[in-house]
């Protein structure tokens, strides 16, 4: 674990949002033909996005991620629908958790019962496609107090935040500092590159690194460009690229050969 590590990883993948990313992840595995080998992705993978893209419904999509895992990339839950379709907030701090900072925090107010359930249903659409599965990603990393028992009796090995891993079934947590864009207007992607400047500045040794992409990112130029200008910055200065399971078990096996 000596060596610096970078974690390539694209969020809400489904068939809608697959035509944002290809442009990129061509540029991606471009650039790994001319480096040491493929550079990993960790795809989180929505199975209903916003109830109108179940996967079951995309074979072709379903085969393309199939490649992926074929040459080294890793596929993780992210959700089940990655939207909330909760009863309406009825406390302030619900209402901007869940109006104002985002619409799509599905798991935030789920019991566990639910959050089982959509778990459960994520995992078989998993097995019914031969996917391994590892971990689980809520929309915008909110998950309520019956999401994290559930997780906990899944059997998964992890979940994570911005800024940290948790092992499960404890929620153990790991510093795992990320970087995430605001994309969605000029002045948010102006002040999302000044603030992932300053954090590459203050984690420059940190032993991993991860760059959380959105589909709205890859809808900009300069959003776009700035990930595979990072990617490859980040790379020229030594860090291996990885996946979440990869990094995680080599993490557990220096810990262990330390021990």
């Amino acid at each position: 674990m000596a060596e610096r590590s970078l974690m390539l990883v694209l969020h809400d993948v489904a068939p809608e949002t697959w035509p944002d990313y290809r442009p990129f992840v061509e540029a991606v595995d471009a650039l790994g033909r001319t480096a040491l080998g493929p550079i990993p992705i960790t795809w989180l993978v929505v199975p209903d996005f916003h109830h109108r893209n179940a996967l079951d419904a995309h074979p072709e999509f379903c085969r393309l991620l199939d490649t992926r895992l074929a040459r080294g990339d890793e596929l993780a839950l992210h959700g089940f629908y990655h939207c909330d379709d909760a009863p309406k907030p009825r406390t302030p701090k619900d209402w901007f958790m869940r109006r104002v900072y985002t619409w799509e925090g599905e798991f935030y107010a789920l019991d566990r019962a639910e959050a089982q359930r959509r778990l459960e249903e994520g995992m078989a659409l998993f097995q019914r496609n031969g996917w391994p599965l590892h971990g689980f990603v809520a929309p915008a990393w909110l998950m309520s107090p019956g999401t994290r028992e559930a997780l906990s009796a899944s059997g998964l090995s992890y979940t994570s935040d911005p800024q940290h891993f948790y092992l499960l079934p404890e929620h153990t947590p790991i510093d795992a500092p990320g970087l995430v864009w605001s994309a969605r207007s000029a002045w948010r992607r102006g002040m999302s590159r000044l603030i992932s400047e300053r954090a590459l500045r203050e984690h420059r040794e940190a032993p991993l690194l991860r760059l959380g992409l959105h589909p709205v990112d890859m809808r900009h130029g300069f959003s776009r460009d700035y990930w595979l200008d990072l990617l490859r910055r980040l790379m020229d200065e030594g860090r291996v690229p990885t996946t979440k399971i990869d990094w995680l078990r080599s993490r557990l096996r220096a810990t262990s050969a330390a021990a």
